[in-house]
């Protein structure tokens, strides 16, 4: 599957001229709120038609400027998932679900809406009415029935952003296996560095209506830029769990050379997972420190140095082919004597890694 999207609108005092390309797996569009994400997957779904530009699938135009053509938002068979669940509230859960197979080409099996509901963990919900459900189930039932849609694109227009923490803690864990166990294709907008780190394969990230940078999750998300608050930088690694320390409760993963023992849950041996270590939690020594309660201290080398007008100085670091990122003070950088090219330790506190 291949998506393109071309885009120029004007709204009020804002402009949009932007484009991207996005392929299987979630594709992110990221920035600041007021960036232009919803307007650009507003244009995709067809709820708003451009000013100048083209929407394709595969090669179907679906909106192509130039030559007059605009599919019809409800021709276009995509999936759309708000910020708020928008359940019918007369509906049960089941009838809510069955609701989206209308939508469906051909009868809708009940195949595909038992792994649907099985997908989302909702089984249990099937018979309540959505005004006794928390947000998170509220928001995993809104996705099932845009996939019993059959849909053959979903987009999610912040579907996290109206849930608290412990909500969004909740709903994560069946996007992840939304993303790894189907072969729809998703573009996911948010403006939460947490959200799209464990989500995207593919990072748009946009600011002032424009498309600033574009790539793989992996490298978008460890540049400082990518923060749009400081507090939130660090850097986005993957990895695969060799084994997990029952009586510690650590997972042990194998990066590209080097090991980190991570906190977590049991994960199975060979399970792909990604780390987010924030910059703030990286420590860094010139020599190998002994005596210490951190469990991962990683040995690399400076790549890059970024001070800044606060008298904090951003490094980059390369730990055996994996990007690291730390901030410390300007006067900690003078007194270790930090360079680009000098050897050093990063010293990671493990109770801060996100996995």
């Amino acid at each position: 599957m291949t998506l393109i999207v071309e885009a120029k609108q004007k709204l009020g005092g804002f402009s949009l001229d932007a484009a991207f390309t996005s392929e299987r797996g979630v594709t992110a569009l990221f920035g600041r709120s007021g960036s232009g994400k919803t307007s650009m997957i507003r244009i995709i779904a067809g709820l708003a038609r451009p000013d100048q530009g083209r929407v394709l699938l595969d090669g179907e135009a679906l909106t192509e400027t130039a030559k007059g053509i605009f599919v019809p938002k409800h021709r276009r068979r995509f999936g759309y998932v708000f910020q708020e669940a928008r359940l019918f509230p007369h509906l049960s859960v089941r009838a809510n679900l069955s609701y989206g197979r209308w939508f469906a080409p051909g009868a809708a099996g009940s195949e595909n809406f038992d792994h649907v509901v099985d997908l989302l963990g909702i089984e249990t919900l099937l018979a309540r009415s959505p005004s006794t459900l928390s947000g998170g189930e509220k928001q995993r039932v809104a996705i099932g029935r845009a996939l019993l849609s059959s849909p053959r694109l979903l987009l999610m227009d912040e579907p996290l952003a109206a849930l608290d923490e412990a909500r969004k803690a909740e709903i994560l864990p069946y996007l992840e296996r939304l993303r790894d166990q189907t072969d729809i294709p998703i573009v996911y907008v948010s403006h939460a560095i947490a959200e799209v780190a464990r989500l995207a394969n593919k990072v748009v990230v946009m600011s002032d209506g424009k498309v600033e940078a574009t790539g793989p999750a992996v490298d978008i998300l460890s540049r400082p830029s990518a923060a749009s608050d400081r507090r939130e930088a660090g850097a986005l690694l993957e990895g695969t769990v060799e084994s997990f320390d029952a009586r510690h409760h650590l997972s042990i993963v194998a990066l590209k050379s080097r090991r980190l023992h991570i906190p977590s849950a049991a994960l199975a041996s060979g399970r792909p997972v990604r780390i987010r270590i924030p910059s703030r939690d990286v420590m860094l020594a010139t020599a190998r420190p002994e005596g210490l309660s951190a469990l991962n201290i990683l040995e690399g080398r400076i790549e890059q140095m970024s001070p800044d007008e606060d008298g904090t100085v951003e490094i980059r670091l390369d730990c055996g082919g994996d990007v690291i990122l730390s901030r410390i003070t300007a006067l900690s950088c003078e007194r270790l004597d930090l360079h680009p090219g000098k050897a050093i330790f990063a010293v990671i506190k493990t109770v801060a890694l996100e996995a």
